[in-house]
């Protein structure tokens, strides 16, 4: 009695969510996976153009100096009062300092970017602007303004 008990839920609770995802149906808009693909690839996409500067995945590790890709692109130049947008795509925490590891020029600081955050400064000043990364020493990279 039982087992029959518990079959009879267990098609009542099928039945139930069937009905229920038909129904669902009915009043929505159908969307085809192209659709969602494409409106998936265009977010993603707006989202990358934005940056200017991107710090990688994986340069929180040592050796990313070596081949100069701790900030991607290295060397960025931009008019003047243009402004330069960088995005922390490596899931350990970043900065972007001015000046060298051990001697900031204290013009500008990012503070501590979180995975996928973004900072963005305007240059007003014509002249060449290294930076570097207060977390890891061999992160540094120039931005110079025209």
């Amino acid at each position: 009695m039982i087992k029959k008990i518990i079959s009879l839920a267990i098609l009542l609770g099928i039945s139930a969510t069937v009905i229920g995802l038909s129904l669902s149906g009915l009043n929505s808009e159908e969307i085809t996976p192209e659709e969602i693909i494409s409106e998936e690839t265009s977010l993603e996409t707006e989202e990358m153009m934005k940056a200017d500067v991107v710090i990688p995945t994986k340069v929180s590790r040592p050796g990313c100096d070596i081949e100069d890709i701790c900030y991607i692109p290295s060397k960025i130049i931009v008019e003047k009062g243009g402004s330069v947008t960088w995005l922390n795509e490596d899931s350990a925490f970043h900065t972007v300092t001015s000046g060298f590891y051990g001697e900031p020029t204290e013009l500008f600081d990012s503070g501590y970017l979180d995975p996928y955050q973004y900072y963005t400064l305007s240059f007003d000043e014509i002249g060449t602007f290294d930076y570097f990364c207060e977390l890891h020493p061999w992160m540094f990279a120039q931005v110079i303004v025209e």
